[in-house]
């Protein structure tokens, strides 16, 4: 039976891929900050569908709570076969609104993280010839939005280039680009969401039964949604002048994940 990591595993996406990993069998490390949380949710997912359902408590803003997934990672004799990283949050306010310690714990969470998290998963993956990564980014990474946005480009452009890096070794790395997803991300933030319409908002589950089927078709990037997709494709061709305009006034307010 194979093992799945998931960072930020009790709610929202992260949370989705847990209920789906689970149900198609796969054993679990589940990774938060809250480590009551991860006991109730451990224990559901074993319940439930008869997996094994392994707790780590880590903070992703701290060099400590990375090395302690780190080294899950890197542990040969119980390999993790996914490694989803999920981890990450949103600032309210735009730049110099926001302090500059939270600007660096975004880069510490969204970028430091998931470089050394898929370091020492993928090494381990590499030797056994197999494996898979999913890093969680945002449509946020194609539109000019601050650190938030310049994370999740950061994300997409180093999971794609590890990706070509480890073409032919049997690991496969995608970068995952939702849109704006119905999970706790936005109230955390303090973020409103009123003015958001609802054809915009995406399902979790059926997200991430999307992205799924993306990372086993060997994608190295997955937007998964047509009507994403749509506004992608329209990002593109219009220039970047309008799209910082319109990023200055909803993005960074509502910012998807």
């Amino acid at each position: 039976m194979t093992t799945a990591l998931i960072t930020g595993s009790t709610a929202g996406i992260g949370a989705a891929f847990a209920r789906r990993l689970a149900a198609d069998g796969h054993n679990l490390v589940l990774v938060a900050r809250n480590t009551e949380r991860l006991g109730e949710q451990a224990t559901e997912l074993h319940d439930r569908h008869g997996i094994e359902a392994e707790v780590l408590t880590a903070d992703l803003a701290t060099d400590e709570g990375i090395e302690a997934v780190a080294v899950r990672l890197a542990d040969r004799k119980h390999p993790v076969d996914l490694l989803v990283n999920n981890a990450g949050f949103g600032n309210k306010g735009r730049y110099l609104d926001v302090p500059m310690a939270g600007e660096l714990k975004m880069l510490k969470v969204h970028c430091e993280a998931v470089l050394r998290l898929t370091g020492a998963a993928t090494e381990a993956m590499r030797e056994r010839g197999r494996g898979g990564v999913v890093n969680v980014a945002s449509v946020a990474a194609f539109v000019p939005r601050g650190t938030y946005g310049a994370s999740k480009a950061w994300v997409v452009q180093f999971t794609q280039g590890a990706a070509k890096d480890l073409a032919g070794t049997g690991v496969r790395l995608m970068a995952l680009a939702p849109g704006f997803v119905r999970t706790e991300f936005h109230q955390r933030a303090g973020m409103g969401t009123d003015n958001i319409p609802n054809w915009m908002w995406l399902d979790a589950d059926k997200l991430v039964a999307a992205a799924l089927a993306d990372l086993a078709r060997g994608k190295s990037l997955s937007i998964p949604d047509p009507r994403y997709k749509a506004l992608m494709g329209l990002v593109k061709v219009t220039p970047q002048a309008v799209l910082g305009g319109i990023s200055s006034k909803t993005g960074r307010k509502y910012g998807p994940q």
